[in-house]
């Protein structure tokens, strides 16, 4: 069974949630095994309510945090809402470092896993330099949703958002030793999920605090399902491989295409439609 680690910014924003929903649904129906999540963006309610969302779903799995990561901005009014839902309310500052949660979970199994990325790169950044051998054995490849890669030059938030990302971006795509496979910020936009739920269900409750009870774009939801699914074809994209850049003053994003490239980003072969309604269905209330 393939392995996962999730890194999550659980941010302001609210597909990181739809995103979650989709990795625990496949964990529980077998279809992979998801190891750890850590959070790369922290803020008063982090620890709380991303395990109150992560109960709710059935899932128990050790968390890690970056507590330096307070200077991304926002107060997202779901994490409080939730976090109210956790029994034991744990800290920010009971869990486990980020970096050292990566280093402990790879170094415990015997094959490789894979990385999935939906929030900033400060966290992998770190992990890739102080580790860089372990990920070459015990990482097979990184999913992550980064970048803007339908022109020449784009810019994103998950690398642009500030210096730190910026600088992280820049080392992560430079050191990394594996395959990453970027899901940029055109794909998800304007592919809207999360309009089907229930309103007792607490991915609802984020959607709504967040104002998009009518549904979300989905780039964290679109990255999480590549990577449960595994095959670009299948999946419904084509992979374009080269090295990406990350200019560290700016955020913006550049890549060079190469035949054997260690990095690629995908395009879609299908309707936005299909993409959507695969999702809605994966996420129902039940």
């Amino acid at each position: 069974m393939r392995k996962f680690i999730l890194g999550t910014d659980w941010w302001t924003d609210c597909d990181d949630a739809v995103a979650i929903r989709l990795i625990a649904r496949a964990h529980q129906l077998g279809e992979i095994e998801l190891l750890g999540v850590a959070i790369n963006a922290c803020m008063e309610y982090s620890a709380a309510s991303l395990k109150a969302f992560l109960s709710s779903e059935g899932v128990d799995v050790p968390l890690g945090i970056d507590l330096a990561a307070t200077d991304f901005g926002g107060c997202p009014p779901y994490q409080k809402r939730l976090a109210e839902k956790c029994r034991l309310m744990p800290e920010n500052s009971q869990l486990e470092n980020a970096v050292d949660l990566y280093i402990r979970l790879l170094s415990e199994i015997s094959e490789k896993a894979e990385l999935i990325e939906i929030g900033y790169p400060q966290v992998l950044a770190e992990l890739a330099e102080r580790e860089p051998e372990l990920i070459k054995n015990k990482v097979a490849r990184v999913w992550m949703m980064a970048g803007k890669w339908d022109s020449p030059t784009g810019k994103e938030n998950n690398f642009a958002r500030n210096d730190r990302s910026r600088k992280a971006a820049r080392r992560f795509c430079n050191t990394c030793p594996v395959p990453i496979v970027f899901l940029g910020w055109e794909i998800g936009a304007g592919v809207l999920t999360g309009a089907n739920l229930s309103k007792n269900d607490p991915l609802y409750w984020v959607l709504d605090d967040f104002g998009a009870k009518q549904g979300r774009d989905s780039w964290d939801p679109m990255l999480a399902e590549l990577a449960i699914i595994g095959d670009f074809e299948k999946a419904g994209y084509t992979p374009i491989y080269g090295t990406a850049f990350v200019d560290e003053t700016t955020g913006e994003n550049t890549f060079v295409k190469q035949k054997n490239g260690l990095h690629c980003y995908v395009k879609k072969t299908l309707p936005d439609i299909e993409y959507q309604n695969r999702i809605n269905r994966k996420i129902a209330s039940r």
